[in-house]
């Protein structure tokens, strides 16, 4: 979840940014973003991959029906969650000249929200439906009403508040922050 509140924070930064709320925002800060989004990405895929390695090589039944079950079931959905979650973060990401282009770094955004979206997908639903699976509505809707009320939420509270803030003593600093 922490790869998928920076990516968010990144978003929402380059949306105010081009709006013309934050321009004290450089690209050099939108670099910064880019990078915790591509090393977040990185050691997400560490952190899986280490529990996906512990719990196959040890081969403790009761554990490795976990990924079976995933990888025989919902073998479109899970491969797929990792490659966007790993490959595209990777692709896009690595060059530091891309972690300045807005829209290259809300591409990757896009992927990292949905590629979370479908491992917690991946996560929940062999163990409620089965291989009985689909994507549709209900799973959309979801998705856009908690989007929604977030973006309700977080946009009405920034509008009730002064986007800089006063009296930091380093916020000269980070106005003509470069890379």
């Amino acid at each position: 979840m922490f790869v998928s509140g920076i990516t968010v924070i990144a978003l929402v930064t380059i949306y105010l940014k081009s709006r013309g709320h934050l321009e004290f925002i450089n690209d050099s800060h939108i670099h910064d973003l880019a990078k915790f989004m591509f090393g977040i990405s990185i050691f997400w895929t560490y952190l899986w991959f280490s529990q996906f390695m512990l719990i196959w090589y040890s081969n403790i039944p009761e554990e490795v029906t976990y990924f079976i079950t995933r990888i025989e079931d919902y073998n479109i959905l899970f491969f797929g969650m990792v490659a966007i979650n790993f490959l595209f973060p990777l692709l896009i990401l690595m060059n530091s000249d891309f972690k300045r282009v807005n829209w290259f770094v809300i591409t990757a955004g896009i992927f990292i929200l949905l590629g979370h979206y479908l491992d917690i997908y991946v996560m929940v639903m062999p163990a409620t439906v089965g291989e009985s699976w689909f994507i549709g509505m209900p799973e959309i809707g979801s998705f856009m009403l908690f989007a929604g009320i977030f973006l309700l939420v977080i946009f009405n509270t920034i509008s009730k508040a002064p986007l800089l803030a006063k009296g930091d003593p380093f916020i000269g600093e980070s106005k003509h922050f470069h890379y």
